[in-house]
This record gives C-alpha cells, sequence and structure tokens, in this order.
C-alpha cells in the first residue's frame, strides 16, 4: 500500500510539472516531488550501494546512505529544472541513473585518494602497480554491469530494479507499470542474453569426453 501510495503521490506531482514552465514556477513542484519520494529513492540508494559497490560502504570512504541521497536529491533537483519525466517509470529511471553517476564519483574520488597514499608511500618515480582490490570496480565486474547497460531498454529497466537494486517482483511491475508476468518474462528473456555476453567468465565443467575431473 505504501508503494501504491508513493507511485500515486509521484504520479500527481509528475502531472503537475508537466503543466508549468520556467524554473520559478516548477521549483516548488519539484521539492514537493522529490519530498514525496525520498524514502522509495532511500531505500534504492541504500540496495545499490551495498549490493553493487560495497567497497565504499567500508573504512576509509565509509560512506553512507543518507550521505548518498543527499547528493542524488542535489543532482535530481538540477536535472529536474531541466528535464520532465513524463511516467512514474521515466522518473526513477531517472533517479537510478543519477545514484549510478553519483556512486561512480565517490568511487572515482576513492581511487584517486588511494593512489596518492601509494605514491606518496613508496617514494618511486615511476607509477605504482595498482592492485584490483583499490580499485571500486575489477575487470570482470565492470564487464557485467557492460553486459547488462547493453540489453535492451526493457529488459535493463527490469534487471535492475530487481536483480541490482532488490525490488520485487510486483513493485518493479508497479513501477514499470506493466504486470508481473511481464516482468517475469523480461526477466527470463536477460538470463540468456547476459550469458551470451559472459560465456567467458562462467566456470568450465569438464565433459565425459574429456575425462571428467583428473585422477591420480
Amino acid at each position: 500500500m505504501a508503494h501504491e501510495n508513493t507511485t500515486a503521490v509521484v504520479e500527481r506531482y509528475l502531472v503537475e510539472l508537466a503543466g508549468v514552465s520556467g524554473e520559478e514556477s516548477a521549483e516548488p513542484i519539484i521539492r514537493a516531488l522529490l519530498s514525496s519520494s525520498v524514502r522509495r529513492l532511500h531505500l534504492l540508494s541504500a540496495t545499490l550501494l551495498y549490493r553493487s559497490y560495497p567497497r565504499l560502504s567500508e573504512p576509509p570512504m565509509n560512506l553512507k546512505t543518507e550521505e548518498m541521497l543527499g547528493g542524488v536529491v542535489e543532482r535530481m533537483m538540477k536535472a529536474l529544472r531541466k528535464v520532465h519525466p513524463k511516467t512514474v517509470r521515466e522518473f526513477f529511471a531517472l533517479a537510478n541513473k543519477h545514484m549510478r553517476w553519483e556512486l561512480n564519483e565517490f568511487a572515482r574520488r576513492l581511487d584517486r585518494e588511494a593512489h596518492a597514499v601509494e605514491l606518496h608511500e613508496s617514494r618511486v618515480e615511476s607509477p605504482p602497480a595498482i592492485s584490483q582490490d583499490s580499485s571500486q570496480v575489477s575487470p570482470n565486474t565492470a564487464r557485467m554491469l557492460g553486459a547488462i547497460e547493453n540489453l535492451p531498454d526493457e529488459e535493463r529497466e527490469t534487471f535492475s530494479l530487481v536483480r541490482v537494486q532488490g525490488m520485487t517482483q510486483s513493485d518493479a511491475a508497479a513501477v514499470l507499470g506493466v504486470s508481473v508476468k511481464t516482468v517475469q518474462r523480461r526477466l527470463a528473456r536477460t538470463l540468456p542474453l547476459l550469458a551470451a555476453q559472459l560465456r567467458d567468465l562462467q566456470p568450465q565443467i569438464p565433459s565425459e569426453r574429456d575425462g571428467g575431473a583428473s585422477r591420480s
């Protein structure tokens, strides 16, 4: 019920926002829109932070959801002055994009600080070797995120809401304006697409022809 109320309120403010022109007239509607959706934005931010960018929540960054959400709301304020989403789906897709941009900015900041410390401690002229652990996103993770971004629009949105941000299928269906069955069909189409792009990352299982596991 809470999600349904949030969706209805967001939809009402989007209608109001579409009917005004000029930043001054839109400002109070934008503030009310973000205020009414802050609980949902907080949930989405927390899910994305701890599932996709967990290292940012650990030392030395120790990023908190509230800190991240403040930056996301600021980004959304600026974006909504220029872009007026027509549907709840478009609104949350815009929010999701700015959440990723905010987290990517924190990740770049963490990398810069880590590299500065390494340079200071090594006292060498040549650039120090960068371990995978010092970077927020490993090469394999970057490939996975890239594969998700390359999915068709409907499959990408559905997969991101359910598998990345942790929404239930019914909540994702409400945000996308489709049935739960449609969400399930899109997820079913998504897995083969991702598997095809990431086939080399899957563990190799010895076949019977290869003799199975080696015997001593």
